[in-house]
């Protein structure tokens, strides 16, 4: 592919590896250095001049640090005369502050939003994001995308004959929803309410469970105390098997292994979008690749096409 750019920060780089991979085009350089006063500094080192310039770079932990380096790099490629700055942010941690829900609290995803356009980017492809509205934050044209395809080719091995898909709540129901629509399963949703980002309480599940093979699927999982809660919940209700999935497979604080020792959880299953930590294992655990995805919305954008059809195929 001709007059395309594509760099990585240090977020996930073999991510951008393997979207490159994808496309056929190499991963060009940067050089990302820090002052002895801490500042960063980022260099582009491959021509961007009138070039079609993608940015790959996912907000995971450390999330400020990878914030800014996304942000020098937008500017580095708008003062480089790119002609067009697409952000690949596979995941916007910023969209979980996505409403004010209590007094003289910050709406991060607008405001993060914001920086990134003024920092240089013309256009936004995501990866399931939090929630919807968060879309709008943006005051430049974001593809949407979602991993809803490549988690259902990967439960299609099983029968889902008997499948219910439980959302933790009712925020995430619509895309359980679409998820059981794809591979012909029930759907349930949990009622659940927040008292803090760790603490959480699920006081029932609407739906049927009892007897069914459950797929508990939610956007991403970071402590894993929302899905513990749920796990207590769904055990009282008698399902004959559980499995989780989730896009974003953040894994803090030992998630993963606290829900790898769930005797009753068979699988654990989450995209590439973000790095899993060091140290996390559990043999439970399925990784599945969103690369050839992003690699193909950056065709079709680079090349004026649509990326909404991607969703229509299947």
């Amino acid at each position: 592919m001709r007059d395309i750019a594509v760099f990585s920060g240090s977020a996930h780089p073999e991510l951008a590896e393997e979207v490159c991979a994808h496309l056929g085009v190499p991963l060009s350089p940067t050089r990302i250095s820090r002052f002895a006063n801490d500042c960063l500094e980022v260099q582009l080192q491959a021509n961007c001049r009138e070039r079609d310039v993608f940015l790959i770079q996912p907000l995971v932990k450390p999330v400020q640090e990878h914030l800014v380096e996304l942000l020098l790099m937008c500017d580095a490629a708008r003062g480089a005369s790119a002609s067009r700055i697409t952000v690949v942010m596979p995941h916007y941690s910023y969209a979980r502050s996505d409403k004010k829900d209590a007094p003289r609290i910050s709406i991060g995803g607008r405001l993060v939003a914001d920086l990134m356009v003024a920092a240089g980017a013309s256009r936004v492809l995501a990866m399931t994001l939090h929630s919807p509205q968060v879309h709008g934050f943006f005051s430049v044209p974001v593809d949407h995308l979602h991993a809803l395809r490549e988690l259902a080719d990967h439960f299609r091995q099983y029968d889902l004959s008997r499948t219910t898909v439980v959302s933790p709540d009712l925020g995430n129901a619509k895309e359980a929803a679409a998820f059981a629509r794809r591979i012909g399963a029930q759907v349930a949703a949990g009622a659940k309410q927040r008292y803090a980002d760790d603490r959480v309480s699920i006081s029932s599940v609407i739906g049927e469970i009892a007897g069914r093979d459950v797929i508990v699927l939610d956007d991403e999982i970071a402590k894993g105390s929302t899905v513990l809660e749920l796990l207590g919940r769904l055990r009282e209700l008698g399902p004959r098997s559980i499995r989780v999935a989730c896009t974003h497979g953040l894994f803090a604080s030992g998630a993963l292994k606290r829900l790898g020792e769930q005797p009753d959880v068979l699988e654990i299953v989450c995209t590439n979008t973000v790095p899993i930590p060091a140290g996390e294992h559990t043999e439970k655990l399925r990784v599945l690749s969103i690369a050839p995805a992003l690699a193909e919305a950056v065709r079709r954008i680079h090349n004026g096409e649509s990326v909404s059809a991607l969703f229509e195929e299947g």
